[in-house]
Formats: C-alpha cells, sequence, structure tokens
C-alpha cells in the first residue's frame, strides 16, 4: 500500500492546514538609502521601486509601510562627496536621520549599516589595515548608538570588528545596543544594483580578500562563531538565494537569530522573470517563503512593500 501525498493537496484549504512554514510582516526589514538635504528622490534604473531618498521623504514612505505592518528598517548613507569622516560625524547623514526617524515616528526598529565603503574614496570597505578600520567602525556604531539606533550591523567583513564595536559600546554606556554582525558576508556576484545605489563600487580590484569564498561552508560557520564569542547578538548570511544552505547549516550549529539579505541581484532578477512574464508574481512570495523555510529568523529584502501588501493573499484562503 502506498501513501496518498496528494490528498494533502487537493485545494487550497486543505493545502493550508499541511503548510509547514509561514510568513509573518514582522519577519521583514526594509533597506533604505538616505541622502542629504530636502525632497531629493533618486530613482535607480536597476532596482525597481527603489530610489535614494532624503529623510524627509523617507520618513513619508516609513509611515505609509508602518499601516501596513513595517516594522525594522535598514539604513544606509550614502554622501554626495566621498570622506570617512562623515560615517562618524555626530551630524552626518546616519546621525541625523536616526534622529529626525526618532522624533517622528513610533514603534519602528532602527539597525544601521556601518561600514566605510560609500564614504571611501575607492569604494573598499576599509581603509587599507584591518585593525584600523575596525577602530574607525567602532567609531560609526558609537555615533549610531549616540543618535538613537536600536541596533548596529556592521557589514564590513573585518577581522576582530564585532569585538571593537562591542569593546567601545560598552565603555560608553551603550551595553544594551545589540550587534547584528554580518558574519556570513560572501565576495558575491548579486550585488551590482546594491553597489549603483550606494555609490560603493569598488574602483580597483574586488572584494575577495576580505568577503568570504563563495565555495566555503566551514569557514563560514568559523566566522559565525567568532563573531559570536566576540559580543554579536544576531548574525546576517548574505547574499540568501546561493546561500540557503548556510542559513540551514547556521540555524542548527547556532542559537542567536539569523538574518538573511535578499539582495539588490537577486531582486533585480525576480523582477526580470515577473517584468518579462517568465514568472508569476507568486515567485516572489516562494522565494521569501525559501529564505524563512531555511532557517532564516528576519529577512531584509527590498520585497518587503511588496510582502506587506500581498501577503494574506498568499497566506489565506
Amino acid at each position: 500500500m502506498f501513501k496518498r501525498f496528494r490528498d494533502r493537496r487537493k485545494d487550497p484549504a486543505t493545502r493550508l492546514k499541511f503548510q509547514e512554514t509561514f510568513l509573518s510582516r514582522e519577519d521583514f526589514i526594509l533597506p533604505l538609502f538616505i541622502v542629504s538635504g530636502r525632497k531629493r528622490k533618486e530613482a535607480i534604473v536597476s532596482l525597481k521601486n527603489i530610489s535614494r531618498m532624503s529623510i524627509d521623504y523617507t520618513i513619508e514612505y516609513i509611515k505609509k509601510l508602518q499601516e501596513k505592518g513595517l516594522r525594522s528598517i535598514l539604513l544606509f548613507g550614502v554622501p554626495d562627496k566621498k570622506g570617512i569622516e562623515q560615517a562618524y560625524d555626530e551630524e552626518g547623514i546616519i546621525q541625523t536621520a536616526i534622529r529626525e526617524i526618532k522624533q517622528s515616528l513610533q514603534n519602528i526598529e532602527i539597525i544601521t549599516d556601518v561600514c566605510l565603503c560609500s564614504y571611501t574614496e575607492d569604494g573598499h570597505c576599509h581603509i587599507g589595515e584591518n585593525d584600523a578600520t575596525c577602530e574607525i567602525l567602532a567609531k560609526i556604531a558609537l555615533s549610531h548608538a549616540k543618535a538613537g539606533a536600536d541596533v548596529v550591523a556592521p557589514s564590513d567583513m573585518m577581522d576582530g570588528r564585532v569585538y571593537y564595536i562591542r569593546k567601545t559600546l560598552n565603555e560608553h554606556g551603550f551595553v544594551h545596543i545589540p550587534i547584528l554582525s554580518y558574519s556570513a558576508k560572501y565576495a558575491s556576484n548579486f550585488y551590482g544594483p546594491f553597489r549603483e545605489i550606494a555609490k560603493s563600487t569598488p574602483k580597483y580590484g574586488d572584494r575577495k580578500t576580505y568577503q568570504l569564498n563563495y565555495a566555503n561552508v566551514e569557514e563560514a560557520m568559523e566566522e559565525i562563531e567568532a563573531d559570536i564569542d566576540e559580543g554579536a547578538t544576531m548574525i546576517m548570511i548574505k547574499p540568501a538565494l546561493s546561500y540557503l544552505d548556510i542559513i540551514h547549516r547556521a540555524k542548527e550549529r547556532f542559537t542567536v537569530p539569523i538574518y538573511a539579505y535578499n539582495v539588490s541581484g537577486e531582486y533585480a532578477a525576480i523582477n526580470f522573470l515577473v517584468e518579462n512574464h517568465l514568472a508569476k508574481e507568486e515567485i516572489v512570495y516562494e522565494v521569501l517563503l525559501s529564505i524563512k523555510r531555511a532557517g532564516a529568523s528576519k529577512i531584509v529584502t527590498y520585497f518587503t512593500p511588496w510582502i506587506l501588501e500581498e501577503l494574506d493573499e498568499y497566506q489565506s484562503l
């Protein structure tokens, strides 16, 4: 006798009863790219519906999405002119944005990207020397915490940066500020559109000397373990779709929350399929569900506005 698995799939109501993985609005984090000034909105050709925005427009946008269930945002600063001092300036783009968002909105978690790639002349995430870079990253994280950030997220992949940041935050009384570390950030080819919007394309070489080799699994586990030992509260795996195995391994091995970044190249590729009628829009739900199914606690994605709008349609009768 054989089992009749098709009985579980005969209609939407039955399929829903047997569904194992579900998404919720609280699962999603929206990346936002902030520029200086007021009334600025700069569309990005390679990223549908994504723009660099000044903080006034950003706050309006967040308000609209909060009504649909948005809980968390991830902020990136994009200066008009390069210069790493801006990254930790108390009046810098991100520092100012944090304060204005906190003054204007309630119940929104602010996570801040801690990196140098948008601020360096060469587009790299460091200034050449590892430990000197870590000292600057700690200054950036501290400036974000002072401005009111809820979580700081170093994405640079320097060795020891979590140690430097945790030590600096603790010394200045910010022991309560969690660190979301990009512990497993791979030297991926899926970052192109992000580099356009963040103005962070390297002027020479690549990032393979500090981002993870995409052939490696155990090295990623070592990086994650080291960051947790240094004080990381949560860890990020980036990208998501080609690295679902890494998300799954990390979920099985570690007890901290596992975040996954559904990156810009993945977003652009999926939009291409939909816009050219090569896939139904449901593919977005499928992709996001796969990331959670692999073990992600939270998902950073440019599809956040879409899923906030469409989630009920896909998870209801």
